[in-house]
Order: C-alpha cells, then structure tokens, then sequence
C-alpha cells in the first residue's frame, strides 16, 4: 500500500510544548542561512564541468557509502548497487535495477540519520508526496531521472539554490587540482575550495606510499628521499593549495599519536619508512611526528588543521581489496587525545598562531577528555559529532557532553563530511533543528535567556564556522 511522505514542520524539535515553541522561534531566524560546508567529498568536477548527474542512482546511491554499507550488511551485493570493483570485473550497469534494488530495501534504514537525509532529499528537493517503496519505486526513478535532465538541477543550480555559500572538497597533494582550477577559470562565483589531505604522503601504512613520494617529487622538484626535501615538497605543495583558496588541512590518523623527535632522530626515522617496508612501531611514531610537523607548517602559512582519528579504516579486507577505500568498513576505535597530543600541545598549545580542530568518533572521551582540552589549550577547537554520530541522537550526546566544560565558542559549527551532494542541504537541516531543541531547553529550564539563545543559534549555524576555518 502506498504511503504518502510528508516533512512535519516540527519534525527533530523537542515534544514538550513550550520548549517547542522556543525553538520553532530560534529556528525561524536561523533556518535560511547561508549553508557553509568546510569539511566534504564532494565530486570538484561536478562544479567544474557542471555537466548533468547521469541518473538517479548515480546521485544518490553509488557514492553514498552510508548507503551501501547498510544494504552490505543485510546481504545485498556491492556490485548489485553498481559500485566499481579494482579489477573492473562485471557489476550491475542498469540504474533503474540498481534503483529498484535500493528501494526493496529502503525499510532497512527506518530509526537512522540516512532515512531523514533521503526523505528531506525527496520531498524538497524533488517534491515527491509519496514513500519510497518497491511499489512507488519506479515513480521515484521517472520523477528524479526527468528533474535531474533540467538546467535547474545542474550542479552549479543546486548550489544556487541551496544557498551554499562556501563548499569545500578533499584532495591528496599529489592530485592536479585541475577541476579547481576549470571552476575559477570558468568565472562562475561559487565558491568551492580544496582541503588538503596528506595522508597518502604521510601514512607509511598507505597504500604505494613509496610511490606517492617518488610523484611528489616529481610534482615538486624536491628529493623526497631526504628528510628536508621531503618536509619542502609539503610545504611546497601546501602553498600550491593555497593559492587555489585552501584555508584547510585535513588529517585523518588511525590515532592521535603525536611525536616531537629531535632532527637526527625524525632523520633516522624517515630513512626507515621510506625505504622499506615500515614496523607497525615505526609507522605509528612517523605519523605522530608528522603530525607534529603538520602543525609547524600550520604556524607557518596559517592553515587550519583538522585531525579526525580513531577509524579503522577499511576493516573489511575482502571489501577493500575488491572495491578499494571507503566502502563503509571504517569502523570506530578507543582513542586516548591527553596523552596522545601532549607532545604537539606542548610546542603549539598556546601558540595563536595554531587552528586545531578535533573530531572523534569515541564518544567516550567528550566529557572527560575533549572538552577539557578544548577548554583549556587556545590552538584547540572541536569539530561537531562525526560519521557514526551525525545523527539527531549523536548530536544531542555532543552537546551535552561538551557544552559544560568548552562552551560553544570552542566548538565550529556543524560540517556535513558528505560525498553526496544533495545530502548537504539535508544534514544542514537536521543540525540546525537538533541545536534549537537544544538551546530551546536551556532557555525554557532557565539557564539561558532567549535572547541570548537566539545569538548562539546564529553563531553556531553560521558565524562560528565561517571563523575557524578562515572563510
């Protein structure tokens, strides 16, 4: 039977009527806001090219690993949903069938953040009144795949009309940067930036790690073989970011190990891994220490530093060797941030100069750990709950558990750390609302007047991460 899909105005505030009448007032001023997203995957040449999406499935299945990991886990083959295999051996090529499948299954993410993303997605977006279900599925395909053929579904229009006033993408050092180039060629005023993400050069557990320093030197004229011309090509090849309007770096370690060895030691160091096969041991302290290193750079040319730890990263080895990285096997892991950053805090702490931003996907440690530290130290500022818990419940969590002891200034807003481009506008929303319930309970609990919570609505959807990420 077919249900119809409806968005309730009231949808993520709290149920109690007062407090839901603050924050239906605080989000009325705050909700058509300029979006800015400083942290994400999104394609640069959808901007660049600014060419059609091909299909709905291509829009919103295949590079959404929230999605495919779901459906992995019930069962439901990768190459059924059309995700590419490294030895371009046979997957499913029809995206009505990819389509279909998906929506057979679209039960399976009832209670999760993906099921609120993907039904603001199709009601806003698309304007369709009914919920998606085997028997509606091809009316879902029909009724995106004719918008997704219109001028006003392009990607430079959707930027447009989502009011996207900033968007920011991920890139290696050793990628050409030339679809941010084509987008400030091409004189169109979105403003899409690159973050720069050294992990494939830092990471001796990365794969072809030896080969990306042999292409950084080529990019760079340095000889990566040598500890100082390795340091100079990324400082090289940080400045090149720069100058294409990167405000950020982006570092995304098994832990938050950090090292501060002396110059012969680090020396000794990078012989070791750069050469041959590194021990977990080595891999760990050279990591810790380029961290470090990173944050000197940071002091140096003013980019702010964000350091997201603690994912195993494609725990599924099957998985990773049939469809490569980020397939939705990232799997959380205890991270200890007191111990582990004192080295770095204790060179750049207090140095203004430093921007460090803190994400976790251990919840454990925002109570006793981040908070206190965000609290404390200048350079430190932490990122909103990620990944695993960008979801109204994770949200909450994160606010309760920091707020006492950070506040909100030391906090940078919300960022949606998303591949898919039309779940941007879509996780803006759900943040916004959960943090106007929030706020809501403290002014109807007294603690908070409301026109106090009406400064901290706007400074936590707009002004704090326009500031601490330099935009």
């Amino acid at each position: 039977m077919v249900q119809p899909l409806r968005l309730h105005p009231d949808r993520l505030f709290p149920a109690d009527p007062d407090t839901r009448n603050v924050a239906r007032r605080l989000h009325a001023e705050i909700k058509d806001l300029p979006i800015i997203s400083p942290h994400g995957h999104t394609d640069p040449a959808w901007f660049a090219l600014n060419e059609p999406f091909a299909n709905p499935a291509e829009l919103l299945i295949t590079p959404d690993h929230y999605v495919f990991r779901m459906l992995y886990s019930q069962g439901v083959a990768m190459e059924d949903l059309g995700v590419p295999r490294i030895d371009g051996g046979p997957v499913e090529t029809d995206p009505r069938a990819i389509w279909r499948r998906f929506a057979e299954h679209y039960h399976l993410f009832r209670g999760t953040p993906s099921r609120l993303w993907h039904d603001w997605v199709y009601a806003e977006a698309f304007g369709i009144d009914v919920r998606l279900s085997a028997e509606t599925a091809d009316h879902y395909y029909d009724v995106i795949d004719a918008a997704l053929k219109t001028e006003a579904f392009r990607p430079r229009a959707l930027f447009d009309r989502y009011n996207l006033e900033v968007l920011t993408t991920t890139e290696s050092p050793l990628d050409g940067l030339k679809h941010h180039q084509a987008i400030r060629d091409s004189g169109w005023k979105g403003r899409v930036l690159t973050a720069y993400r050294p992990d494939p050069v830092l990471d001796p557990d990365y794969e072809g790690f030896r080969d990306n320093l042999a292409i950084l030197a080529d990019q760079t004229g340095c000889d990566t073989l040598s500890w100082d011309g390795y340091l100079q090509a990324l400082r090289d090849r940080r400045a090149v970011f720069a100058a294409m309007g990167a405000t950020s770096t982006d570092h995304g370690h098994p832990t938050a190990f950090t090292a501060d060895l002396s110059r012969s030691e680090a020396e000794a160091l990078f012989a070791r891994v750069s050469t041959g096969p590194a021990t977990a041991e080595d891999a760990e302290l050279f990591r810790g220490q380029m961290l470090t290193e990173m944050a000197a750079m940071s002091v140096e040319d003013g980019l702010v530093m964000q350091l997201h730890p603690g994912s195993f990263r494609n725990h599924n080895a099957t998985a990773f060797q049939r469809f490569g990285r980020d397939k939705g096997a990232d799997i959380p892991t205890r991270t200890d941030y007191v111990r582990a950053l004192k080295p770095l805090l204790d060179r750049f702490g207090s140095d203004p100069r430093l921007s460090l931003i803190l994400f976790t996907l251990d919840e454990s440690v925002y109570a006793r750990e981040l908070a206190p530290l965000a609290g404390h130290y200048p350079a430190l500022k932490l990122g909103p709950s990620w990944w695993f818990h960008d979801s109204p419940e994770g949200m909450r969590r994160f606010r309760e558990n920091i707020t006492e002891t950070a506040g909100f200034y030391n906090t940078v807003g919300f960022n949606d750390d998303t591949r898919a481009f039309l779940s941007i506008p879509a996780r803006h929303d759900v943040a916004r609302r959960m943090d106007c319930g929030f706020l809501a309970r403290l002014v109807v609990e007294h603690r908070m007047e409301e026109d106090e919570a009406h400064e901290v609505t706007r400074a936590l959807t707009y002004d704090l991460v326009k500031s601490a990420y330099k935009l």
